[in-house]
Order: structure tokens, then C-alpha cells, then sequence
């Protein structure tokens, strides 16, 4: 059925194979005409607060590039306590009306933290506009989890321009050529038979997704949970080794009896060579147990690259999967829905 061009068109109406395939193009965008005003400062501590695909610059930002103050991500309507004058507080919002989003920005700014926006618009940038407060608007997309690449590109633009990382902004375009020619072998044209997304997500179809990595990928882990949310409409959770050796290793062990889950394991060599080890020892005492899982090795030689390459497959994984499900991948209509009845 992947390899049925008119059938993947019917059902990916709103090309979101197309914008999986753009997505290497974010990473060249630039935000260094947004605002130019930045102060000479020093922060003691970084808060990125943001819900969902708004969220995810803010987590890959934990592992790369890695920050020389405290970095906290805040998913919440509240923010830590300890926020004051000499906290860079980043506001993430994509359509610029997330409500603890919002919260959070009136919380903050009521602690005179130095703010500045991520955002498409909405009230978070009328606000911003109001409090004269810098923003970085955001490219059009037709969904927040398919603008990761814009988000964490306008995050590092942010960090360099403020002094607190050096020219991280340029270090991401220069892994554009990287992303496009890595991608290339995921596209709707290449066939199920040399397509290594298409080949995941045969594996995926019907069953309860769960996705593994070490810390230093874990941000990728939970984007492919959110990607197989949002695009396949299909449940899936994440984890992380060695975390997971702690609890939920055991829980794979008896019940249920029956596992309808597909386990992927993203396993990178850049991590602890400790974490690396635990995969083995990990699918050797759960072999029988629980099913073997689909082993993902990423591509690249730094962290940056492994991460983008293995966000990227995961998109284009759960797209496939969305069309087995004989789904449209874009459209989130039961968020949409919920947003309405909370509101």
C-alpha cells in the first residue's frame, strides 16, 4: 500500500509527507531580523515554558546544545518559584494562545524575568507586542509538532544573541545539506523494500507504540511518541535507559500476558557507554518476555545530527503509519474539540 502514489495522495490530502520532506529548510530560516535590541546581561538560570509541538525546541535543547546556567522546561500554568530579574524566561506558544503558556508569561513577567517570545501570533504576541517584550514570530505551519525545527532554530538565535551560547544558530543551518540527504531515502517514491520509515511503520500498525532511548536522545523518543499521537492517531508513551531499568524493565516481565505493543529502541553510540550496554543486557533478559524491538541506530557524527536525523525518520514513520491506518496525519480534531469544551 506505501508504495501506491495515488493512495497516499488521497489519503495525505494536506501533504504532510510534504512537509516532513521540507523540514530540513527550517533549519536555515532566519530570526536575526526579529529583534535586534538585546541587552548585555548575565543570567543566572534559563525557564522555557511551552505544551506540546511548542514544547520540543526546549527539550532538544536540554541535550544540544547544553547550556552553562540551570536550563528548566515548565509545562505548566506555574512557574519555579526561584524565576526574578536574572532569569531568561522563553516563552513557546505556536499559535500564541496556549493557556498555561499564557499563565506562565504573566507569572513571569510579574517577577521582572527578562521575557522573550516564540510565536505564529495569537493573544501570547499581542501581549508581547504591549509589554514591548521581543519576539520571534514563527513561519506558517499547518501544525505546531510539524515547526520543531523553526522553534528550536529561533531558541538559538535567542541563547547567541544574549551571549549565552556562541554561534549555535549557525552551527544548526550548516546540518541542513545533512538532514536533506539523509531524508531522501524516506520519501513516498523510494520503495517499502529500500524505505526504512515505511519499513517501521509496517511494524506499527494496529499495535501500542512504545519508544526507548538513552538521555541524550530522549528528546527524539518523545517526539516520535507525540508524532504517533498526533499523526497516526495512535497510543504511544516513551522512556528512557537507565531510568527504565529501575521500574518499568519489571513490568515487562508478567502482565499482561499478551503484549500487542511494538518496542523501538533508539540506541545511539553517542551515549553512556554504560547506557549502551543496558540495551543489550535489556533485550536479552526480556527476550521471550515482551517483543523484540525495532533498533533504531541514528546517523551523524554529533549530537545534533543524530537528533535531527532520528526526529526526522520518526515523522516520516508516523505518517506511513497514519496512511496504513487509512488516516489524513495532519488534522488533530479531538484536540480541537477538547480545546472548545474546556474553554
Amino acid at each position: 500500500m506505501l508504495d501506491d502514489l495515488k493512495l497516499i495522495h488521497e489519503r495525505d490530502s494536506q501533504d504532510a509527507l510534504g512537509v516532513a520532506q521540507k523540514e530540513p529548510e527550517q533549519l536555515v530560516y532566519s530570526f536575526s531580523d526579529d529583534y535586534t535590541d538585546w541587552p548585555t546581561k548575565q543570567f543566572k538560570n534559563i525557564v522555557f515554558s511551552g505544551m506540546g509541538g511548542s514544547a520540543l525546541a526546549g527539550s532538544i535543547a536540554l541535550s544540544w546544545p547544553g547550556f552553562s546556567v540551570p536550563f528548566e522546561q515548565v509545562r505548566d500554568y506555574h512557574i519555579p518559584s526561584y524565576v526574578s530579574e536574572e532569569t531568561l524566561f522563553i516563552a513557546s506558544s505556536y499559535s500564541g494562545n496556549t493557556e498555561e503558556t499564557l499563565s506562565a508569561y504573566i507569572e513571569a513577567k510579574s517577577k521582572n524575568a527578562y521575557i522573550v517570545v516564540i510565536s505564529n501570533g495569537g493573544k501570547l504576541v499581542e501581549m508581547a507586542r504591549q509589554d514591548n517584550i521581543p519576539v520571534l514570530l514563527l513561519p506558517v505551519a499547518s501544525q505546531p509538532r510539524y515547526a520543531v525545527f523553526y522553534g528550536l532554530k529561533a531558541t538559538l538565535t535567542i541563547t547567541d544573541s544574549l551571549g549565552i551560547t556562541t554561534s549555535k544558530a549557525d552551527e544548526l543551518s550548516n546540518c541542513h545539506q545533512f538532514l536533506v540527504d539523509a531524508s531522501a531515502s524516506w520519501l513516498s517514491t523510494v520503495p517499502t523494500t529500500q524505505n526504512l520509515a515505511k519499513q517501521i511503520a509496517q511494524e506499527c500498525v494496529g499495535k501500542s507504540i512504545v519508544i526507548y532511548s538513552g538521555p541524550k536522545l530522549f528528546s527524539s523518543a518523545y517526539k516520535w511518541k507525540i508524532s504517533f499521537n498526533e499523526n497516526a492517531k495512535q497510543i504511544a508513551w516513551c522512556n528512557q535507559l537507565p531510568e527504565f531499568n529501575h521500574n518499568e524493565f519489571l513490568g515487562w516481565t508478567k502482565q499482561p500476558t499478551n503484549k500487542p505493543y511494538t518496542v523501538i529502541d533508539i540506541r545511539s553510540n553517542l551515549e553512556n557507554p554504560r547506557t549502551q550496554k543496558r540495551f543489550i543486557v535489556t533485550a536479552k533478559l526480556l527476550s521471550g518476555l515482551r517483543p523484540d524491538s525495532v533498533v533504531v541506530e541514528p546517523v551523524g557524527q554529533t549530537l545534533i545530527e543524530q537528533l535531527l536525523w532520528s526526529i526526522s525518520l520518526g515523522d516520516f514513520v508516523s505518517i506511513y503509519t497514519a496512511l496504513l491506518n487509512g488516516l489524513n496525519p495532519t488534522p488533530v480534531d479531538m484536540i480541537e474539540k477538547f480545546k472548545h469544551e474546556l474553554a
